[in-house]
């Protein structure tokens, strides 16, 4: 292993060529540590990624080019018509069958803090069960071990973490022994880095001896499968579909028979859901059709005449908007991954405001942007994929982020949407939900995914029996 000082003397050749000698300025007046926290730095930065995009990216701004001819994708319905029933049918067939044997695994993006949250650790380790307090990561092992009960096979966890909660991550999942599931059924991985720039193109640097470095976006989760060896543990267990998902949406089916069924059936290689947008301007990505690629146009690139356009019939006609949830043929992300790939997700820039310091050593706190980080997105997978499927779910079935501390979105809207759902699915097993004056459930719900996965999975579970509900009274379900 080569020594601090060797290491040095590389990067000092390395960077004046790259023209960013800059990052060891402050080398002399560094101790051992720094030192050695600086080079480890630089080793987490791409560099042959990062030098083309100085002159496409940093230094230029990339023009958003919006096609002149953008149309609506067919979307399949959440629930069949008469027409798909038959196809429905086999495609959850052909979705179980795949979870029996062993061929699907669960892909969680997990790199996030819960700093908006107000609360100091990664996002997962969150507490949101109503009734519990169960953390996001135990709803998602629970729904595991909920498709191992119904299917027999328990699917394989890849987890995706961030160097900024990657030793938080794995110590909380060691010391909740794997919410019942065992060590081998999981693998963690963090996710690649990008440097911050500075609009001359020369890389910022945080502190004197630390690279302001963040998570090159979720659509570096791909990068990092293959980084990481998890498709090669993949291709060793014959894994060949990843069902997607964010940490921050405890609503999610992780484990949908129908999704990976019309996937499987489809011979797709990236699949994705959609719910109907709450209204035009909804801040989620509008899945489109252009250039006959299925394509997803973020909110504040889609213009308002098509945001706002309708069909004859009044309804939206641009109405489907993308919630992080997919189903990727392990193929496909091997594909788009290869070095050296023609076949490759662009990338976005966005100004920010970083931390850096001056060239005297001093710490600047900007007011305004002063900075360029790049990112991207893993819907931008989308067009580059053979036969790529859309289907609807529903809003209140499917999606309830926690993203804020207060308000939209936040810990307690997604309590509440947590107990809708459990009473739509009792009632759906003929329970009668007793509720106050605003309509909502009368007490406090929980359904563990382990317990049951959807409303029928639930019917299954209670064979005969049918809990009586008292208002103020909780309902645990475990």
């Amino acid at each position: 292993m080569p020594t601090l000082n060797e290491r040095y003397e590389t990067y000092c050749r390395t960077l004046k060529t790259l023209s960013q000698s800059h990052l060891l300025a402050f080398w002399p007046q560094l101790n051992g540590a720094q030192r050695a926290e600086l080079l480890d730095d630089l080793d987490r930065i791409d560099f042959d990624r990062c030098q083309p995009l100085i002159d496409t990216h940093v230094r230029a701004q990339p023009t958003v080019h919006i096609p002149e001819h953008i149309e609506p994708p067919e979307i399949l319905p959440a629930v069949a018509d008469e027409a798909r029933a038959e196809h429905y049918a086999r495609a959850r067939q052909a979705g179980e069958q795949a979870i029996r044997d062993g061929r699907l695994a669960l892909f969680t993006v997990a790199g996030g803090q819960g700093t908006r949250l107000g609360f100091d650790g990664p996002k997962g380790a969150f507490p949101i069960s109503p009734i519990r307090n169960a953390p996001l990561f135990a709803c998602f092992a629970e729904g595991l071990l909920g498709a191992e009960r119904r299917f027999g096979c328990r699917p394989r966890w890849y987890i995706m973490t961030s160097s900024a909660n990657h030793d938080q991550t794995t110590g909380f999942f060691a010391d909740n022994g794997y919410f019942g599931l065992s060590p081998d059924d999981v693998m963690f991985f963090q996710q690649g880095q990008m440097p911050a720039f500075l609009p001359d193109g020369r890389i910022a640097l945080a502190d004197v001896h630390r690279v302001a470095l963040s998570p090159d976006g979720h659509g570096g989760s791909l990068q990092a499968l293959a980084k990481s060896g998890a498709l090669e543990d993949m291709r060793r267990r014959g894994i060949d579909t990843l069902s997607y998902h964010q940490v921050d949406n405890p609503l999610v089916q992780i484990i949908d028979p129908l999704f990976v069924g019309l996937h499987v059936l489809a011979e797709s290689d990236m699949s994705s859901k959609a719910i109907p947008k709450a209204y035009d301007k909804e801040r989620v990505g509008n899945f489109c059709l252009v250039d006959g690629k299925v394509t997803v146009i973020e909110y504040s690139d889609l213009p308002d005449e098509l945001a706002e356009a309708r069909n004859p019939d009044g309804t939206r006609r641009f109405d489907a908007g993308s919630i992080a949830i997919h189903i990727l043929s392990r193929t496909f992300v091997e594909r788009v991954t290869v070095p050296g790939s023609t076949v490759q997700l662009p990338w976005h820039r966005a100004e920010k405001k970083v931390a850096t310091v001056d060239q005297a050593g001093s710490a600047v706190t900007p007011t305004s942007p002063n900075a360029v980080k790049l990112e991207m997105f893993v819907f931008d997978a989308i067009p580059l994929a053979r036969n790529p499927l859309v289907i609807y779910t529903r809003r209140e079935e499917e999606f309830s982020p926690v993203k804020n501390a207060e308000g939209v979105d936040s810990p307690a809207t997604t309590r509440r949407d947590l107990i809708r759902r459990a009473a739509c699915w009792l009632e759906q097993c003929g329970v009668t939900i007793p509720r106050d004056g605003d309509g909502e459930p009368a007490m406090p719900l929980e359904i563990s995914p382990k317990y049951a996965l959807d409303a029928d999975d639930l019917a299954q579970q209670l064979g005969e029996q049918r809990p009586t509900l008292t208002p103020g009274r909780p309902l645990l379900l475990e």
